[in-house]
C-alpha cells in the first residue's frame, strides 16, 4: 500500500519537476512518512524513478486497449486524429501522461539507456495494437491496401511529430502541426 502511494506521489513530483527537480524528501512528507522509510520500498532514487515509468507505462498500454476496444467500430480515420487529439487534454490534466512524455523525449541523461529500453518496449506494444486497427480499415476498405507495418510507423512518426510540437511549442502550435499533417497523412491511405 505505501509502496503504490509513493509511486502515485513520485509521479507528480517527476511529472512537474524532472528526474532533477525531485526531492525524496519532498516525496516523503507528502506521503507521511519519513524519507528512509522510501528505502524500505526502493533501492534509491533511480529505482523508485523506474517503478514510476513502468507504472506509467502499464497505465497508458491499458487506456490505449480501452481506447481501441471503445472505439473499435469508429472509421481508422475517427480513430486515429482522436488518438493524436486527446493527447493534449490529457497532457494538461493528467500528470501520468505529462511525466511519460516528457521521459519519452527527455530522459534524465543518467538513467537514459534504462528509460529508453522501457520507452522503446512501450512504443513496440503501441504499434502493435495500431495495426490491429489499420488492418481492420484494411478489411473494411477504409485504408488503402498498403504494406501494414510502414502505415503503421508512419503513424507513430506523425504523432511524435505532433508530440514534440505540443511539449516545445504549445497549444497553438500542437493543433496548427496537427491539422496541417493529418490533412497530408490521411490523403496518403486514402484507397
Amino acid at each position: 500500500m505505501t509502496a503504490n502511494r509513493i509511486i502515485e506521489i513520485a509521479l507528480d513530483h517527476f511529472a512537474e519537476n524532472g528526474y532533477e527537480g525531485a526531492s525524496l524528501a519532498h516525496i516523503a512528507e507528502q506521503v507521511g512518512i519519513k524519507t528512509p522509510s522510501i528505502y524500505a520500498h526502493f533501492k534509491s532514487k533511480d529505482d523508485l524513478f523506474l517503478r514510476v515509468i513502468e507504472q506509467a507505462i502499464h497505465d497508458e498500454l491499458k487506456l490505449l486497449r480501452e481506447f481501441c476496444e471503445r472505439n473499435r467500430d469508429n472509421t481508422v480515420q475517427h480513430q486515429l486524429f482522436e488518438l493524436i487529439a486527446q493527447y493534449k487534454d490529457r497532457y494538461d490534466n493528467d500528470n501520468s501522461v505529462k511525466f511519460l512524455l516528457r521521459m519519452m523525449f527527455f530522459p534524465p541523461v543518467s538513467l537514459q539507456a534504462l528509460v529508453m529500453e522501457h520507452i522503446n518496449a512501450y512504443l513496440d506494444k503501441m504499434e502493435q495494437m495500431l495495426v490491429t486497427v489499420f488492418e481492420r480499415g484494411m478489411e473494411r476498405a477504409e485504408v488503402a491496401q498498403l504494406d501494414v507495418g510502414t502505415v503503421t510507423a508512419s503513424f507513430m512518426c506523425l504523432l511524435d511529430g505532433v508530440l514534440v510540437e505540443m511539449l516545445l511549442g504549445g497549444p497553438v502550435r500542437f493543433k496548427k502541426r496537427l491539422d496541417a499533417s493529418w490533412k497530408i497523412y490521411w490523403l496518403s491511405l486514402t484507397p
